[in-house]
């Protein structure tokens, strides 16, 4: 039995273990009041660890409030999060794929920083351009063609 709580115990987190800014890249770390951590049973298999340790780690970042971010970039972030964005304005990510604590808890900090890092990146500007004269006359031999397959269809008209 006193194996078994020692176990237990040494999967856990320290409890002072709290860290304080999370660094997406060198000019952008996010504060430590922005990034909610709370911890659950993981769901599957896992024997009695899974019964007994709360392993999973639920993530929350505080986007829409986040002074770090731009308007833009919080757009773009909104996109890529899908619905794992809040109707507060929170991203919450959630990981569960190891039997560690502290494991899942870089998962999920990794995942997020990864997506911050997606959304910085401003997306390039298409640059309109006008069809060449060859391809508008393809398309247009091709919308004739397809007239003509499309006539064919139709019922013959009865001579009189």
């Amino acid at each position: 039995m006193r194996r078994a709580l020692t176990k237990m115990v040494s999967l856990r987190a320290p409890l002072n273990y709290r860290p304080h800014m999370l660094r997406v890249t060198d000019t952008l770390t996010l504060a430590d009041w922005e990034l909610t951590e709370s911890f659950s049973r993981s769901s599957g298999p896992g024997g009695q660890n899974v019964n007994k340790v709360e392993t999973a780690v639920e993530l929350r970042f505080e986007a829409a409030r986040s002074p770090h971010l731009t308007p833009a970039v919080k757009a773009r972030l909104k996109r890529i999060a899908g619905r794992r964005w809040t109707l507060e304005g929170a991203i919450v990510i959630r990981a569960e794929e190891t039997r560690s604590q502290i494991r899942n808890r870089e998962l999920a900090r990794e995942r997020l920083v990864e997506m911050i890092r997606e959304a910085l990146v401003a997306p390039k500007r298409r640059i309109a351009t006008r069809p060449t004269l060859g391809s508008q006359r393809r398309r247009v031999e091709g919308k004739v063609q397809r007239g003509q397959i499309k006539a064919l269809r139709a019922r013959p008209e009865d001579e009189i």
